[in-house]
């Protein structure tokens, strides 16, 4: 929802949940609710080391066998291995505080290979477990996959959905890196108005912040359209507060006007630039338009 100091108390949580596990004797994961705990531990982020010492001197079914062993190969990055430890498992056959953790790392392993495959299953991740960072990191690695396959439709309804539920999220600045290139890869696909009435569901230095960022990236691919078009989305601004002074709204606007505005015209808006207000790169961007 938006409360950042959630994020250290989250990491205390982990730790003290962490110490737990570390002191547990092997008797106590014959509840079955203790290794199912410990298995959501390792996904929500937990200590692959101690997952994988308090697994093996566990004594576990098969079935929980294979989601350890694929729940620690994915905590230390061996995609393969967890995927070939996960393969027959279908999560919704899963306890239901289970289901929607190995639904979004499943998903999120397959992303590459099977990524229609790996839609569905963050489906699964969403339904089974609404409003949460479950559901959050499954919206937003659907905007990336979509774009990956290049379905306009999957990617434009998947940045309203996580927008409109979790714009304010501590990872929200992976959502806005996944939008802005969608917004690039998918442009001959994508209606500008729908882009438009997304960003209107931001806040207004968000949605100024998103446009820029579009009408940099179009400027230097050659999309004028979509740079005209971010760079007057970026001035425009709301409330009657235009952003026309902003130096990077006036260089991306210049960059996207290059091949229709005059000579003059164009360096005299240059001119104005105040280049210590760019950063390096735009100030590389400033001189080469000179």
């Amino acid at each position: 929802a938006g409360d950042h100091a959630a994020m250290p108390m989250q990491a205390k949580l982990l730790e003290m949940i962490d110490a737990r596990f570390r002191k547990a004797a092997s008797d106590d994961f014959e509840e079955p609710r203790n290794v199912r705990a410990l298995l959501v531990f390792g996904m929500s982020g937990g200590n692959p080391a101690t997952v994988a010492a308090t697994v093996a001197r566990a004594r576990l079914a098969a079935t929980e066998q294979s989601l350890a062993a694929g729940v620690v190969s994915y905590l230390n990055g061996q995609p393969a291995e967890a995927i070939k430890a996960l393969e027959p498992i279908d999560p919704v056959s899963l306890p239901e505080e289970l289901a929607a953790f190995v639904a979004l790392v499943k998903g999120s392993l397959l992303a590459s290979e099977r990524p229609v495959e790996a839609l569905r299953l963050l489906d699964h991740a969403r339904l089974l477990s609404p409003g949460t960072l479950v559901e959050e990191a499954a919206l937003r690695r659907s905007v990336g996959i979509a774009v990956d396959i290049g379905d306009a439709s999957r990617f434009l309804l998947a940045s309203t959905q996580y927008t409109a539920r979790f714009l304010h999220s501590p990872y929200a600045s992976q959502f806005a890196d996944a939008f802005v290139s969608g917004v690039i890869a998918l442009h001959l696909s994508i209606n500008l108005d729908r882009i438009a009435d997304i960003t209107a569901m931001m806040d207004a230095e968000r949605e100024k912040v998103i446009y820029l960022r579009i009408a940099r990236r179009a400027a230097i691919d050659g999309l004028t359209e979509l740079s005209a078009f971010a760079s007057a989305r970026a001035e425009q601004g709301r409330d009657g507060k235009d952003n026309r002074d902003d130096p990077r709204a006036l260089l991306y606007a210049s960059l996207s006007s290059m091949t229709s505005a005059t000579i003059e015209e164009l360096r005299a808006t240059l001119k104005k630039i105040d280049r210590n207000q760019l950063s390096d790169a735009d100030q590389a961007l400033l001189d080469a338009a000179m």
